[in-house]
């Protein structure tokens, strides 16, 4: 049987997942009525984003498993890769 992950790569093939990677950044900032949370893992310089309601409690040292996608985005006139995080889970 497959899990919602399996399904979930499976019809969105530019998903990707990673597992037990580091972070080794974390901030968090209010933009609206969202909290817009950005995290470096080890090994990567893409930043990886995500928004959440409520601050979530600081992922720095911590391994977590994530599901992400590329996206680019235009800052200062100048545009960049990030990840856009759909899930991200600590263990």
């Amino acid at each position: 049987m497959k899990s919602k992950l399996d399904k979930m790569l499976s019809n969105h093939g530019k998903l990707v997942h990673s597992e037990g990677v580091k972070i080794v950044s974390h901030t968090q900032r209010d933009v609206e009525e969202w909290v817009q949370h950005t995290v470096m893992i080890e090994g990567c310089d893409a930043p990886f984003k995500f928004r959440r309601p409520k601050k979530f409690r600081c992922l720095k040292g911590n391994r977590v498993n994530m599901t992400y996608y590329a996206e680019t985005e235009k800052v200062a006139g100048f545009e960049i890769e990030i990840m856009k995080v759909v899930r991200i889970k600590r263990f």
